[in-house]
């Protein structure tokens, strides 16, 4: 049975193959032009700060009830609220999750209860309609079921994934950068600055390095100076990034602030703790490389190994015996 006999009614291979040559040259240049593009990361970082800085200026300043009004009313928005999604015990939950995704905007929760909520009556709307509707594939009944309650599933959980794997490398990155983060640190407050000062100037000489960290230091350092308690800025830090190593920063700082102990010697503490544990995982890493090396030697290394090296004694092995 050949491919074609899986293609739809008035599609060919050759069709196919022209399909898959222009997705190939528009992805290769769309990478080539990616690669090209200098990035800023500082100025949206600036623009983001400069959003985030007003929202609490007018949380703090403006009315409950006339912050309430101001908020524009979109067509996601006005799904959600129909459906009383906002109103779920996990909204907490998942804004949370957003928050340390790096997704801290007003419309993120709910632009994610609505695309969790629209994926899979679209992706799943579509698959059913090209098996029954259109019949474009001679499947069985058994298969297509299959496929169609798969494609729902996954369409479901798709959210979920995406923000799993982002709030993944951003944590990722935070750990990594985290020890360059307090030597700076402690370079400042040894300099006489304060809390707020020290984490403003550390945000801005790692905006190019590590935009992650400096991204929620500069935050922290927003919340610092317009909430009333410092403890709950400190605590929101931890809670965004939701890291073992900034939640013990997080915990020193608040006693170091409590007790009056002296900052630049306890972060110099931290510091040290933290490259250690940077060094911890890197060996580790090390170690498990040997057993996830094995499979893929056997698979992909040995067998053309063994073809280059006794691929010509065969030869010249069989062309002797074919000659007696």
């Amino acid at each position: 049975m050949s491919i074609e006999n899986y293609l739809p009614a008035g599609v060919t291979m050759e069709d196919v193959i022209v399909v898959m040559s222009s997705i190939t040259v528009f992805i290769s240049f769309a990478a080539v032009w990616s690669s090209l593009l200098y990035r800023d990361p500082s100025q949206k970082r600036a623009k983001a700060l400069t959003e985030q800085r007003e929202a609490l200026r007018s949380g703090m300043l403006a009315p409950r009830r006339r912050n309430d009004r101001l908020n524009t009313a979109s067509f996601m928005r006005q799904v959600v609220e129909r459906l009383q999604l906002m109103k779920s015990a996990q909204a907490g939950n998942i804004s949370n999750k957003l928050m340390s995704a790096g997704w801290r905007s007003k419309d993120a929760v709910v632009q994610y209860l609505f695309f969790k909520l629209a994926l899979p009556v679209v992706l799943g709307g579509f698959v059913t309609f090209m098996f029954y509707g259109l019949n474009s594939y001679d499947l069985s009944p058994g298969i297509k079921l299959i496929i169609c309650i798969g494609t729902i599933g996954l369409s479901a959980y798709l959210p979920d994934i995406i923000i799993k794997n982002a709030s993944a490398k951003r944590q990722e990155a935070i750990r990594k950068s985290l020890p360059d983060g307090l030597d700076l640190m402690v370079i400042c407050t040894e300099a006489g600055l304060s809390l707020d000062a020290t984490l403003t100037r550390v945000s801005q000489e790692m905006a190019s390095s590590s935009p992650e960290l400096a991204d929620e230091l500069s935050l922290t350092g927003l919340e610092l100076g317009f909430l009333p308690e410092r403890r709950v800025a400190l605590d929101n830090l931890s809670q965004r990034t939701d890291l073992q190593i900034v939640r013990s920063l997080v915990n020193t700082l608040v006693q170091a602030e409590r007790y009056g102990t002296p900052l630049s010697q306890s972060l110099r503490v931290m510091s040290t703790e933290s490259r250690d544990e940077r060094m911890l995982k890197a060996e580790e890493k090390a170690a498990k490389l040997p057993a996830m090396m094995t499979v893929p030697m056997i698979l992909f290394i040995l067998p053309p190994l063994f073809i280059v090296l006794l691929g010509p004694a065969i030869i010249n092995t069989l062309d002797a015996i074919s000659a007696m």
